[in-house]
């Protein structure tokens, strides 16, 4: 129920998700946190009871976006002489910083504030 006795119980009701499975069930694996949910779903955050596991809540740092093509973003990372992960040793990879976009390793850079800010 969504209450407003502190600021935080609206922000945590409204980043919760419901899986669409009956609650009468005893099954443990649609209860339990998927490897690719990780970071994204708080793994305390759960109520007792028949719901356990079936109510999730999202991550703190979580933040949602409507999905964009990458193809623009990627072909301006080739551009701005990011180095491909593939062809580097990993001592280099240890020195620059990781970058992702919609959630896969593309590669890294050595100078991200530029980067950052010539993006934006």
């Amino acid at each position: 129920v969504l209450n407003h006795l502190t600021y935080a119980s609206p922000m945590s009701y409204l980043r919760r998700l419901n899986s669409p499975i009956g609650r009468e069930g005893k099954l443990a694996k649609p209860r339990q946190l998927h490897n690719s949910q990780w970071g994204m779903m708080y793994p305390a955050g759960t109520p007792e009871g028949q719901a356990c596991g079936l109510v999730k809540n999202l991550a703190l740092m979580v933040y949602v976006t409507v999905g964009s093509a990458a193809n623009p973003i990627l072909e301006f990372l080739e551009e701005w002489s990011t180095e491909n992960f593939e062809k580097i040793s990993p001592a280099v990879i240890d020195q620059a910083i990781k970058f992702f976009v919609n959630g896969c390793w593309v590669g890294i850079h050595r100078s991200p504030d530029l980067l950052v800010k010539t993006l934006r």
